[in-house]
């Protein structure tokens, strides 16, 4: 059957992404002001650069005739189907997200989104984690989404406080050592 009859998905992109990227039912998009300014920045640039530079290359690929075994045009429409994809997902996550500011907390002292948390475990060793929307999530900078479950765990705690969690590692004990609110770069 040829291509042109074949329906591409254009179902709910929620389906296909990895379940640390669904947001939970009933759950808001909370995002950190930092994070929007980056989630708004890709897509401007997919929608300004990125994909009028691709279409461009389609365009003229497609005018060299031959489109079968012609790779600029063939990858050139596989790219903008991903690009187009990800506008799509960028626009609906940019239109549900709801902009939490870390420095407007009202309790400082207690865990909430956006808070920055240093903890400790039992042999000694000192991890900081900044909570964080789940589109922002990066755990090698320390960002963890705020469905995760540590930071279920830490929500609501305070300096000072031991907690006990499920983690994928098993069950774990740490004690909250500092909790500040930043602003995230």
């Amino acid at each position: 059957m040829s291509k042109a009859f074949v329906r591409e998905s254009d179902g709910d992109e929620e389906e296909a992404l990895s379940p640390a990227l669904r947001i939970p039912p009933g759950a808001r998009n909370y995002i950190t002001p930092a994070g929007h300014a980056r989630l708004k920045a890709e897509l401007e640039e997919l929608v300004k650069r990125e994909r009028p530079r691709i279409v461009d290359v389609v365009a003229w690929a497609a005018s060299n005739g031959d489109r079968s075994e012609n790779g600029d045009y063939i990858y050139g429409k596989r790219r903008l189907r991903e690009i187009d994809r990800r506008i799509r997902f960028l626009t609906k996550r940019l239109d549900i997200a709801e902009v939490v500011d870390p420095l407007r907390q009202g309790n400082n002292d207690q865990v909430f989104f956006g808070a920055t948390v240093t903890i400790g475990d039992a042999q000694g060793q000192e991890q900081t984690y900044s909570i964080v929307g789940i589109d922002e999530a990066d755990a090698s900078l320390g960002r963890i989404s705020w469905i995760s479950p540590l930071a279920r765990a830490l929500i609501k705690a305070r300096e000072g406080d031991g907690i006990r969690f499920q983690s994928p590692a098993g069950v774990r004990e740490i004690e909250i050592l500092e909790v500040r609110y930043e602003n995230l770069p």
